[in-house]
């Protein structure tokens, strides 16, 4: 944590003087990201309220680059986060705190079906508002909600779907020059490899 704070104060003072080409918008989403994961990764229950404040940085930074979809989503994130905040302290048995488990094969199965079917509308109504990236858009934002989705139940299938929204959340970020945040989701990607080592090791 101590190589973080360092990190992350370097990169507001370097790019508060302009010596980095970043926003400072972009720096704040960076370093409240990359800490809402690491807790995720813990099981902390702050990685809710971080996660929430997370999403205010990224609303500002996607309008900017006129990702709409990605904007939409943190505004769905924060409703989740909210949600999510209170299952894991009161959503399980006895209203006790949640445990690491495996998605029931029904709810799977329609959260695929669900995630096909709304990539598809999704694509063809960012077309229509001129998005500057609608089917990468869309997609990432479907992986996305339903990864936040089992994020909240505490469902360990959480990560594939974070895993595969990262690798192509990094190949758009880069492709809109939003390299910070590239690299930001590689560390993601990093880091819900991690995430998923240990929660399946809280399964066993």
């Amino acid at each position: 944590m101590f190589l973080a704070t360092i990190i992350s104060a370097a990169l507001f003072g370097l790019s508060y003087f302009s010596i980095l080409p970043f926003s400072l918008t972009e720096v704040a989403g960076f370093v409240t990201g990359g800490i809402c994961v690491w807790l995720v990764v813990k099981e902390n229950i702050w990685n809710w309220p971080v996660g929430i404040l997370n999403n205010i940085f990224f609303i500002v930074l996607f309008l900017q680059a006129r990702l709409f979809a990605d904007t939409a989503l943190q505004v769905v994130y924060i409703v989740l986060g909210i949600l999510g905040w209170y299952w894991w302290l009161k959503g399980g048995k006895n209203k006790s705190k949640l445990k690491v488990a495996n998605t029931p094969k029904q709810t799977m199965t329609w959260l695929i079906a669900i995630s096909i079917i709304s990539t598809a509308v999704l694509t063809y109504v960012l077309i229509k508002v001129n998005d500057s990236a609608p089917f990468l858009d869309a997609v990432t934002t479907v992986l996305s909600l339903a990864a936040q989705f089992l994020l909240t139940k505490k469902y360990i299938q959480n990560w594939y779907f974070w895993i595969t929204a990262d690798v192509i959340y990094i190949y758009l970020y880069f492709s809109r020059g939003l390299s910070l945040t590239a690299v930001l989701y590689g560390v993601f990607m990093t880091m819900c490899i991690v995430g998923l080592i240990k929660w399946q090791k809280s399964l066993k």
